[in-house]
């Protein structure tokens, strides 16, 4: 599934295009394409323009897809969920890092286009609805102990700008809350997840939930050179203090971890305190993975922007996507410790997986938190 993180080469899905065969189809809203498009490609060449009042000339174009599902299975081994919903395609905040860049190449898209087009799901609450007939109380991986996970947000931001007109996110946890007994989190990196404090009290009155928001550095200008359009670091934290006073599960992401740009000395360390002090339940991290088509736009900006790093960059992820395993253990003994040292707990819905044996995702889930009692 698109909106699934790959594990591998083989997972990555669609292939790297030097260039898309039809990148500019969504912008033409329905012109005819000298190459036949097929699935979500033709999909999305067929999208009607999507109106908004933004009248920024730096706004993305907006399209409406006719999705037929907003629930997707997600079957790798390497996430702790079994369903996925991302109410857009794309996303605005334009993080130079970002993995997902990749699902605009379902759409037959370049990935340098992830926040340029951003695609609107259509009749989002009416497809949940629909969807949620597939959904188990007893999941699989819990040996049918507990209901299977919904993870929002995992390939876009749920809160981006779009969200403020579109309002698609909003329609699906309106949808949820009618529900009870379910097992939902949600992740983004705005402040703007505030607005549904109201829907987030009635989810979590009938099911499991929590929420999680992603501050990467507390460099301000160091953030707005990783994540162009995304909120401020300090607005996130505000929000996470704001969210828990509200009586909610949330904890912070500090997700992905860069090397060279957001490991130096006392960094992580002073932004697990900021997230301890904002009210966070736990804290988490994992290292920079780059598929082809992140790396794509990831890898020039290293050589403009961190010219002294530019060579280790393309000695680690010139062949595949992950970090060293040397680097890669480190960084999780040091999340370990940091987990430890500042009380925080596993997510809610960890708890059930934290037995099940399945590749490393995020550093100090239980792999780091087995090295550091290896280490005494």
């Amino acid at each position: 599934m698109p909106d699934c993180p790959p594990v591998s080469p083989e997972e990555y899905g669609a292939p790297r295009h030097a260039e898309s065969r039809a990148r500019d189809a969504a912008a033409r809203c329905g012109a005819e394409q000298s190459a036949p498009l097929v699935g979500i490609a033709r999909l999305a060449a067929n999208s009607l323009c999507a109106q908004t009042l933004r009248n920024s000339p730096e706004r993305p174009e907006y399209f409406l897809l006719p999705v037929r599902s907003i629930l997707n299975r997600c079957d790798s081994k390497r996430v702790p969920f079994e369903w996925t919903i991302n109410p857009y395609r794309g996303c605005e905040f334009a993080c130079k890092y970002c993995y997902a860049r990749y699902t605009h190449e379902y759409m037959e898209l370049d990935g340098g286009e992830f926040e340029k087009k951003i695609f609107v799901k259509k009749d989002a609450a009416a497809l949940l609805a629909q969807d949620m007939r597939k959904y188990s109380y007893e999941s699989r991986s819990s040996g049918g102990m507990c209901p299977e996970h919904i993870a929002i947000g995992t390939a876009t931001d749920p809160y981006q700008p779009a969200e403020r007109e579109h309002r698609v996110t909003r329609a699906c946890l309106e949808e949820l809350a009618k529900r009870e007994g379910l097992s939902i989190s949600l992740i983004t990196k705005s402040n703007q997840i505030v607005r549904d404090i109201d829907l987030f009290k009635k989810i979590a009155e009938r099911s499991e939930l929590s929420l999680n928001i992603t501050v990467t550095t507390l460099r301000p200008r160091l953030a707005r050179l990783l994540e162009p359009r995304a909120p401020r670091p300090d607005l996130r934290l505000a929000a996470v203090k704001q969210l828990r006073e509200a009586g909610l599960a949330v904890g912070v992401s500090a997700c992905p971890l860069i090397p060279g740009i957001t490991d130096r000395d006392g960094e992580l360390e002073g932004l697990a305190a900021a997230a301890k002090n904002a009210g966070a339940l736990w804290f988490f991290s994992n290292v920079l993975f780059l598929m082809p088509s992140s790396a794509k736009q990831f890898l020039p900006f290293v050589r403009e922007k961190f010219p002294k790093l530019a060579k280790q960059y393309e000695e680690w992820y010139a062949r595949n996507g992950y970090a060293p395993e040397e680097y890669r253990k480190k960084m999780s003994l040091r999340v370990a410790k940091i987990r430890q040292e500042y009380g925080f707990v596993a997510r809610p819905w960890e708890e059930r997986t934290l037995k099940t044996k399945r590749p490393q995702l995020s550093l100090g889930w239980q792999a780091g938190e087995t090295l550091l009692r290896a280490a005494g």
